[in-house]
């Protein structure tokens, strides 16, 4: 586990300084403030990439991930399902355990959806499904396995780090959810990436193993 967290530092520090300055922030601020802080400064450009931008948490990118691993390592394609079930599982639970209303109806419980400025054309989600993010547990649980799998690459580390937290605050502006719920998401889908790769690291098999290998190989060209 050690070295998980040596080759993957930058990663694992961006998450770190998150959760840190994120459980901070809930100390001082009310429930739907952070719906708020966003309402007041929308714009047709954020409106638009936020929209869209929220869908790389959803099914789709785990089909992207799945084919594309399947030219990498037959291993780590494998994963990708599995992570999502557990992903799937783990926020349906969490889901009904707490049982926390959606924005909407916080919002028009509390007189106070007439403050928000919601975007055009999205379809408010409604029920007791809020706590937590289900999309911000995706994220961070798909791009942080990721992470951890191409740990040689540094920089792809903060990359990934950012597609992740974008996508959970897309939930926030698009008033699919409170703070808290992108937080915990957050928080699952960061220990389910870890746990998964620290997993199937544990697995030692020869590299020459064909789930250490890509689907299609090339074969070395024959010189005369």
């Amino acid at each position: 586990m050690k070295k998980i967290f040596l080759n993957n530092i930058h990663y694992i520090s961006c998450c770190i300084l998150f959760f840190l300055f994120g459980g901070v922030l809930l100390f001082f601020i009310e429930k739907p403030d952070v719906i708020f802080f966003f309402s007041e400064r929308r714009t047709p450009f954020l409106d638009l990439f936020f929209t869209y931008f929220t869908k790389m948490g959803e099914e789709v990118m785990y089909l992207v991930f799945l084919i594309s691993f399947l030219f990498v390592k037959i291993r780590y394609a494998i994963l990708v399902p599995l992570i999502g079930v557990t992903v799937s599982i783990i926020s349906h639970l969490t889901k009904s355990f707490f049982a926390h209303d959606r924005p909407l109806m916080y919002l028009e419980n509390m007189n106070l959806a007439d403050q928000v400025n919601f975007v055009e054309g999205i379809q408010l989600l409604i029920g007791k499904t809020s706590f937590p993010s289900g999309h911000t547990m995706s994220a961070f649980a798909l791009y942080g396995l990721v992470a951890f799998m191409f740990s040689r690459k540094k920089i792809w580390g903060v990359v990934l780090f950012v597609f992740a937290l974008l996508i959970g605050l897309s939930r926030n502006y698009l008033v699919q959810h409170f703070f808290q719920d992108i937080y915990l998401g957050a928080l699952i889908g960061f220990g389910l990436s870890l746990l998964f790769y620290w997993g199937q690291s544990k697995f030692i098999l020869d590299e020459n193993h064909w789930v250490n290998q890509p689907i299609w190989k090339r074969k070395d060209t024959v010189r005369a």
